[in-house]
């Protein structure tokens, strides 16, 4: 295997790990902060209903998710390619980032946590990832 399909195979497998780390800590985000009484998040429709009843605190885990599965993703493309690490980390990075742009324009959050979740989710942890993982 070349060098360079090597290193596109680790980019998309370092991209597939994150969004599983992401989802997963969606997934199991009502375990750690229970969802407001009454609200049912298990469909897009719920979820919508229940904004209006959501505190910070149920904000916490999603962003979380998108964070960790950024930095999880930009530390394995640094950690483990042999070139263009930062090229790759902050690919994936714009890359979650699209995510987030079209998470914010689906569903109505308040634009406190917009903010938050757009400016320092993505980027920044893809800086931090590819910081963290690379090899000096």
């Amino acid at each position: 295997m070349t060098r360079t399909i090597r290193n596109i195979l680790i980019t998309l497998g370092s991209a597939v790990v994150g969004v599983f780390l992401n989802g997963w800590l969606i997934s199991i985000s009502g375990s750690i902060v229970a969802p407001p009484e009454g609200a049912d998040l298990t469909t897009e429709e719920g979820l919508r209903a229940a904004m209006d009843l959501m505190e910070p605190k149920h904000y916490l885990m999603p962003f979380l998710a998108h964070a960790l599965g950024t930095l999880l993703s930009a530390a394995l493309v640094s950690r483990f390619t042999t070139e263009r690490q930062f090229t790759r980390a902050m690919l994936l990075g714009v890359l979650f980032l699209a995510g987030g742009i079209s998470m914010v324009r689906m569903l109505p959050s308040p634009l406190w946590f917009n903010i938050t979740d757009l400016g320092l989710a993505y980027l920044p942890m893809a800086y931090l990832g590819y910081a963290l993982g690379r090899r000096v």
